[in-house]
């Protein structure tokens, strides 16, 4: 039904939209988790925040799942370079996410404080590292992944842990991190009452402006100190895929190049910043619901910069730069990206509905009068 080329495409939009739904979904649990141990000053407090994602966290996790499942598929080149290069902070993720499971299911069977008070700080780990790797990793595309390809396309990669925790790169981690806590406590005020909600709506205030202010300085210093990757030579968009078939040179401004070339794509960073000042003055109103919806395409503002910024390029190398990975020579064959997109058609709705179903069905205020009726039901 579609050429080779439209599918490529077709496939960068939807890694990005179950990069986007991670984000959205697990992102407010993670938020939540991470404002636990702040919001939350007494064991019933944090009794009632932890269950205000507790029915849900596990099921949101379908989007983590499924995104890379979608991204070994669909861009094997890519998975396997940046599983080799980002080995360690990917470790650390799932290390880190290893509290989550854990924590939730065990957090309140024993009624000990030294007990709950471990496992809400491994929850608070289980939020904090992830959000703050992948705006490390996303920082470090922009600057440039040190590997490089040989003539059988077998990858080195030549840096190290250390070496991705650049000035940028932690900028970006803190961009990363301030957009879900953000959502996190636009999630907590709409779901909590009482003191809770007012220590969300005051934590979605400082990290809703710490977004708006880190967002800013990385997009001056992408614009200012960060040459951009452009293709030199043609390349065949159908075709094949072949990393090592182009000329790749670094220019200045090159990843702000899309937004002249297509000034529509101009929505997306604009997009950014209305949605998290919408957030922010719906929070300070009390309208959480709105103050949640902005929120969360302030996440959409914030990943869809990142992709236009980059695209075409998924992966670029700063070692090699002809070895970059690109949606157009970085792809599965076009029988597999066909059989996934129906499949994709197929499954995303139906999790999608489940999903709503699940909210719409588990919806409302958690209080302390609810935890303490379900004294042993309740996580």
């Amino acid at each position: 039904m579609f050429d080779y080329a439209t599918l490529k495409v077709i496939w960068w939009l939807l890694i990005g939209v179950l990069l986007v739904g991670f984000a959205i979904m697990d992102g407010h649990d993670m938020g939540v988790g991470l404002l636990l141990p702040f919001v939350g000053r007494t064991d019933l407090e944090r009794r009632v925040i932890i269950n205000t994602v507790g029915p849900h966290w596990d099921g949101n996790q379908v989007w983590f799942i499924t995104g890379g499942g979608a991204i070994f598929a669909a861009w094997p080149l890519v998975y396997a370079t940046a599983f080799s290069g980002f080995y360690w902070a990917m470790l650390a993720v799932l290390w880190a996410l290893f509290f989550r499971p854990v924590g939730f299911d065990y957090r309140s069977k024993i009624n000990n404080p030294t007990w709950r008070s471990t496992w809400d700080w491994g929850l608070f780990i289980g939020g904090f590292v992830p959000p703050i790797i992948f705006g490390v990793a996303f920082g470090n595309l922009m600057l440039g992944v040190p590997f490089s390809f040989d003539v059988y396309l077998n990858s080195t990669y030549s840096g190290s842990f250390w070496a991705l925790l650049s000035p940028f790169a932690l900028l970006s981690g803190v961009v990363s991190l301030a957009m879900i806590a953000f959502h996190g406590a636009n999630y907590l005020a709409h779901r909590t009452d009482g003191v809770i909600a007012k220590r969300a709506i005051k934590a979605s205030y400082i990290f809703g402006i710490l977004l708006l202010i880190t967002f800013s300085l990385a997009g001056i210093w992408v614009w200012k100190a960060i040459p951009g990757y452009v293709i030199d030579s043609v390349i065949s968009t159908g075709g094949l895929p072949n990393p090592l078939g182009k000329l790749v040179s670094r220019v200045p401004g090159g990843w702000l190049s899309n937004y002249q070339r297509y000034p529509l794509t101009m929505i997306l960073p604009v997009l950014t910043y209305l949605a998290t000042i919408v957030g922010l003055i719906c929070i300070v109103k009390g309208k959480t619901l709105l103050a949640f919806i902005g929120s969360s395409f302030a996440i959409i503002g914030v990943i869809g910069t990142a992709g236009i910024s980059l695209f075409p390029f998924v992966m670029p190398s700063s070692t090699d730069l002809s070895s970059s990975l690109t949606v157009w020579d970085s792809t599965s064959s076009r029988l597999t990206l066909s059989i996934m997109f129906w499949a994709t058609m197929i499954f995303m709705p139906l999790i999608i509905l489940y999903t709503s179903w699940a909210y719409k069905v588990m919806s409302g205020k958690v209080t302390a009068a609810y935890i303490k009726e379900n004294e042993h039901a309740a996580y």
